[in-house]
């Protein structure tokens, strides 16, 4: 495999293991909490898309364990912050799934996540 396509199939996993974290793992309890900072709910989101992440750094040879313990570290603060980020203007505005900028707010939420991703392939991949 070259190293282009072995960067696709680690993106492709991401995109996956994201769409599983985000929707089909995603209870109603943790979507009530990932607003309310420090709430179980929103801990408990961020750590199943970390540890839904951790196989690629065994299935895609790069960096040491330090780098990956790091990156590991910064995906769950990052994605913990944006969801609790984006809940909170959503929730504080009233927007609901009827409202055009509920969609963009959730829109923007998946590309900033895509674009971790983008990130943790760019700094744990050999150029």
């Amino acid at each position: 495999m070259t190293p282009a396509h072995a960067a696709l199939a680690a993106m492709a996993y991401l995109l996956v293991k994201h769409a599983v974290a985000d929707f089909l793992l995603q209870t109603e309890a943790i979507y009530r909490q990932k607003g309310i900072y420090g709430a179980p709910g929103g801990l408990v989101h961020a750590f199943i898309h970390v540890a839904l992440t951790a196989p690629i750094f065994v299935l895609w040879p790069g960096g040491g364990v330090a780098l990956a313990v790091a990156i590991l570290v910064a995906e769950f603060i990052v994605h913990y912050h944006i969801d609790w980020l984006k809940e909170r203007i959503v929730r504080s505005n009233g927007w609901k799934a009827s409202d055009p900028q509920y969609w963009h707010a959730l829109g923007l939420d998946q590309l900033l996540h895509g674009l971790t991703y983008v990130a943790i392939l760019w700094t744990w991949l050999p150029p």
